[in-house]
């Protein structure tokens, strides 16, 4: 649904120097999919949404939208596939002296739809998107979980094939967040719309995606099936990610209280899959465990984490199990 093809973005700076916002970034997005884009402030994640929908021109590269090169259009062609893309902000950018069904309406009455067509249209995704009760409303009447509501109602009023969603959920409380992550699964579920988020939280990216790329210095680090990156990430920066999404494993502080509580050999254990092959090697070397701590969830209805386990029992074959769960054969599912 979305290419960019080695697409790179520069702005001046100082005297007649340039910085870099977006550097040589390929990235396909399949259509249906929903694709989050990850990174600190700064990584160039803002930049390369505006990019999708040329809002800013690449400086090289090209960005094509179901097969259309936006670059070898005219104004008029690239404000055509605009209609077909709506946006997402985190301030919701709503207007306050429109009531909700006025500014879910707008983008329609700019597109030329009649009134009544438009307020028709506003009325049925308003229902969408659990809101038909407060039409008459304004703004400073919602809470901010509302507010974001109409602001996806009105990126779905022109009935758009790709939505972009620009921290769509920064500004909510964990509770608001995920009612609106849940949302946003059944527009692209529901409407088969094609979903590209950008976030610094990778929680979100957990909980929604199908497909991730982490962004550092304008540039993808990372890339791939969200599964696949949080169980095995290879850059730095994503390793730090995929951390604070799972904060599985005890560091610092956390760290020595465990080790203060527990005499046992305590040695952290990744779990990607079944866990038997770990029973069985424990019960092969007659080694005793305690679970110290845990962090496992699901990503895509397949556990990920790690557990946290106190060792006990004769030196050797503690080593025996410790050797074997970071040697390169690791036979216990899961571990590494």
């Amino acid at each position: 649904m979305i290419e960019l093809h080695d697409v790179t973005k520069t702005f001046p700076q100082g005297k007649g120097g340039e910085f870099r916002a977006v550097d040589a970034v390929t990235l396909h997005v399949p259509r249906g999919s929903v694709y989050g884009i990850v990174g600190h402030s700064g990584a160039g994640k803002s930049t390369l949404l505006r990019l999708i929908n040329h809002l800013e021109a690449p400086t090289s590269g090209r960005v094509l939208v179901d097969g259309q090169d936006l670059g070898a259009l005219g104004e008029r062609g690239r404000r055509a596939v605009r209609q077909s893309i709506g946006m997402v902000f985190q301030q919701f950018n709503l207007f306050r002296s429109r009531t909700v069904l006025g500014n879910v309406a707008y983008p329609l009455r700019v597109a030329g739809a009649s009134r009544a067509a438009a307020r028709e249209r506003a009325a049925e995704v308003l229902k969408f998107v659990g809101l038909d009760g407060h039409a008459r409303r304004y703004p400073e009447q919602l809470s901010g979980g509302q507010r974001q509501r109409v602001g996806i109602a009105r990126a779905l009023a022109t009935s758009p094939g790709v939505l972009l969603c620009d921290e769509a959920t920064s500004a909510l409380d964990p509770q608001t967040t995920g009612e609106v992550l849940g949302l946003l699964r059944r527009v692209n579920r529901e409407l088969g719309v094609t979903i590209v988020l950008i976030t610094h939280e990778m929680e979100v990216v957990r909980t929604l995606c199908d497909r991730v790329a982490v962004m550092a210095g304008g540039a993808v680090v990372e890339s791939g099936d969200v599964y696949d990156v949080f169980s095995r990430p290879q850059h730095p920066v994503t390793e730090a990610f995929v951390r604070s999404a799972l904060h599985d494993v005890p560091e610092g502080a956390a760290l020595e209280r465990l080790r203060a509580r527990h005499a046992g050999r305590l040695v952290t254990v990744p779990v990607t899959g079944d866990t038997t092959g770990l029973s069985r090697l424990l019960r092969e070397h007659a080694v005793d465990f305690t679970i110290a701590h845990a962090g496992v969830g699901d990503v895509h209805d397949r556990p990920l984490g790690s557990v946290t386990l106190e060792l006990r029992g004769a030196e050797a074959d503690v080593d025996a199990v410790v050797a074997r769960l970071s040697g390169p054969d690791r036979t216990t599912a899961g571990a590494r």
